[in-house]
């Protein structure tokens, strides 16, 4: 009987533990994921970021506002007219929208208007200009991010810059950046020129 009840108390406790870590690990899977943090260090973002929002947002509101007043002069204006002028003007501030690319120690940060791109700076394979008639700056890191910036955000912000170049310079010490010296020199020149022509127009020699 003794040996009855002493198994009966070790099931009781087995059982009183599992109910304990399942409860322990559902907690853990319930809870939300922290937020996106830069490894302690410097942070920059795109300052010109809030102009170029406005402006798109004001092209937008701009060709609506045309739409909408030449269909009411016309006295062709209706509900479904208005709507598909609407979605026009919604059309044409999605393509106008600029990214907010924002960097920090190993990090760089894409924010789009429906989407976020983060791609590893000290973790990067290959850096190489996209094809088309803008170009565009294409960062891919060892774990598969992609990330497409505007060269011109880099060399209106130079502290974005240095971020991005010590990242990729991480990089290729520890051997994963294989393609994208090229077009980070190329990155770095007209940084310098623009650095330079920025210094003649100041000191009144440009």
């Amino acid at each position: 009987m003794r040996a009855m009840r002493a198994m009966g108390r070790r099931r009781s406790q087995w059982s009183s533990a599992a109910r304990t870590s399942a409860s322990l690990t559902t907690t853990h899977a319930s809870r939300p994921a922290a937020p996106l943090a830069y490894d302690n260090g410097p942070v920059a973002s795109d300052t010109g970021w809030a102009s170029e929002a406005r402006s798109a947002g004001g092209c937008a509101a701009v060709l609506l506002g045309l739409l909408l007043l030449i269909d009411a002069s016309a006295g062709t204006l209706t509900v479904l007219r208005a709507a598909l002028w609407l979605g026009l003007a919604a059309l044409l501030l999605l393509v106008l929208w600029p990214a907010r690319v924002s960097a920090g120690p190993g990090l760089l940060v894409s924010h789009a208007l429906v989407r976020t791109r983060v791609v590893r700076t000290d973790r990067l394979v290959s850096v190489r200009w996209t094809d088309g008639v803008a170009q565009r700056l294409l960062l891919r890191d060892a774990d598969g991010n992609r990330a497409e910036i505007d060269p011109q955000v880099l060399i209106n912000n130079p502290p974005l810059w240095r971020l991005l170049d010590e990242g990729s310079r991480t990089s290729l010490a520890r051997g994963t950046l294989c393609c994208g010296e090229t077009a980070l020199r190329q990155i770095s020149a007209r940084i310098d020129r623009e650095t330079a022509r920025t210094v003649f127009k100041v000191s009144g020699l440009g």
